[in-house]
């Protein structure tokens, strides 16, 4: 039976679209055209560092044409999805460049995520095959690819980067067919599938463009300073966008740096990895952050050579910003952008004050931002509101999701980011929180929705909400209220145990489990979560001294 999936696809209007052409925002340029580009740039120039592995930038491209001939010939088509659950490995870039060389849709998972999380992605992508790790930090792959392979139909070959085994074959496999040329594709289709944070339910799938994203990661090159003589840490999965294009390892190959892949964003393997390949710019999430400049102090390892730190996928606290220099020596670019489109940044030349108390201004002078409250009216001038924007590299829909597009997506294509942020007269961005149900722990975004959900399947649970408490360490850690049901009790770690088994990511599994008898509601019956919220504040962490 012929297979039928919907082909992704991101559309802007014809006169938007036009606009970003006429302004040198889009290229029209494929990401296998950009790999011919750089590859043809700055060829004998070293592209990738990865454990032992080395490669420049002609070897890059060779690799990832050996990996596109394998996929082509194992009969995939162009615009068929790959899932890719990769660790920053020697494999990630070679996998991803050759699949979009092939004309293939990536699709990201991330290493933490489970049989739930991987099952969905794989389903709601229609994905005809999937890339994974043999093994990483201590957890094998070859079973959950097995689990996806039967749950989902559309889904007929697994690779992982070991041996053969049990229907899982080895990527190594790929490796004998001829080179590729790329594959012809339209710069407006869909290059790959990212994850969305997501404030309900499970992620959302956003389809980026090769016209949009090329624009994003080689305007942030210049923006962050990124040059050739540059050497760019990929310390967070590389399946997120801020690693991604932030300027990350594609903003630092598109003007022929150097990418280091650390498998692990602990101080101790990264400042080995900075002294060694003389790092000068990374990116991190703020509790990473924090960690790195309290083992900075005591650290043996030369930091000297790091010039930028990008911090973002959280507020970073004013506090916590000033201390950037002082502590490791280099610049503090503050990042708050988002896997759907906009990015804002701090400037290089950006004055003290601005880079500690500010998450920055967007990428283009085409990035348009209306602030509104949320009966959907424009705040006034200097009032918090929730963000909406739209611009050339900002989706218009999310794929295969008419319900959420319809929630987050308002009247002339602007997205609604669900953060509150608050505009000053010099166009800069203040963060101040969320509007929805979302937890931004340590930058991974968790539904309270989905794990309210998870914790409802137990036996002994009546009714749960889950709520984001202040960190000084996390940013926000997730708190459960738990209602049992009468004559049934459960224990915390009991309950933090059935969840776990249910096949998601750790990251998910509630911080804290409260009980409560009973949940106070709204006049229409519902959980009032700013209540929950507040009575969590009062009664367990702003009690007063005995």
């Amino acid at each position: 039976m012929a297979k039928i999936m919907t082909k992704p696809t991101q559309i802007w209007p014809d006169d938007l679209a036009a606009t970003y052409r006429a302004k040198g925002y889009w290229r029209n340029v494929t990401f296998g055209m950009w790999l011919d580009e750089i590859a043809g740039r700055f060829g004998p120039r070293l592209a990738m560092v990865a454990g032992d592995s080395r490669m420049t930038y002609a070897e890059l491209r060779t690799e990832a044409q050996r990996y596109a001939g394998g996929l082509l010939a194992s009969g995939l088509e162009p615009c068929d999805r790959v899932l890719v659950q990769l660790p920053n490995s020697a494999r990630f870039l070679p996998v991803v460049l050759g699949i979009m060389y092939a004309g293939l849709i990536p699709v990201y998972a991330l290493p933490a995520h489970r049989e739930r999380e991987v099952v969905h992605l794989a389903s709601g992508s229609d994905a005809r095959a999937m890339i994974c790790a043999a093994r990483h930090e201590g957890f094998e792959y070859a079973p959950l690819a097995r689990q996806a392979l039967a749950a989902c139909p559309a889904l007929k070959t697994a690779y992982h980067d070991g041996p053969a085994c049990d229907g899982v074959a080895a990527l190594d496999s790929l490796l004998s067919a001829p080179l590729a040329t790329p594959t012809p594709v339209d710069p407006c289709d869909v290059a790959f599938l990212q994850i969305s944070g997501g404030t309900t339910g499970f992620p959302k799938l956003i389809p980026r463009t090769h016209n949009d994203y090329i624009y994003s990661f080689e305007a942030s090159a210049g923006i962050c300073g990124v040059t050739q003589d540059s050497v760019f840490l990929t310390a967070l999965p590389a399946a997120h966008n801020f690693p991604m294009s932030s300027p990350g390892y594609f903003g630092a190959l598109s003007v022929g740096a150097t990418v280091v892949m650390s498998l692990s964003p602990a101080p101790d393997a990264c400042f080995a990895l900075i002294e060694a390949e003389r790092v000068t710019h990374t990116g991190l999430v703020p509790p990473l952050a924090l960690l790195w400049m309290q083992a900075a102090a005591k650290t043996g390892h030369d930091l000297s050579s790091l010039q930028v730190l990008g911090v973002g996928g959280a507020k970073f606290t004013p506090e916590s910003a000033a201390r950037v220099r002082p502590t490791l020596g280099c610049t503090l670019q503050q990042v708050f952008g988002m896997a759907e489109g906009l990015v804002n940044y701090t400037r290089l030349d950006d004055p003290d004050e601005v880079i500690v108390n500010t998450q920055g201004r967007p990428i283009s002078p085409d990035d348009e931002i209306l602030l509104l409250r949320e009966d959907g009216t424009p705040v006034s001038e200097g009032e918090p509101g929730i963000l909406h924007t739209r611009g050339p590299y900002t989706i218009r829909a999310y794929y295969n999701a008419p319900e959420a597009n319809r929630r987050s997506f308002i009247e002339g294509g602007y997205y609604c980011t669900g953060d509150i942020v608050k505009r000053r007269p010099d166009g800069y961005l203040e963060v101040q929180g969320r509007s929805g149900d979302h937890i931004n722990r340590a930058g991974e975004k968790v539904s309270a929705e989905e794990i309210e959900d998870h914790l409802l399947a137990h036996e002994a649970v009546f009714d749960a909400a889950v709520v984001a408490v202040p960190d000084p360490f996390l940013g926000e850690r997730s708190c459960a209220f738990v209602v049992t049901e009468e004559g049934k009790s459960v224990t915390p770690p009991a309950l933090k145990a059935f969840i776990r088994a249910r096949g998601i990511a750790e990251f998910k599994v509630p911080d804290q489990i409260i009980f409560t008898e009973a949940f106070e509601t709204t006049a229409v019956g519902k959980v009032d979560r700013k209540s929950l919220r507040q009575i969590l504040k009062d009664k367990h962490f702003n009690k007063e001294p005995a």
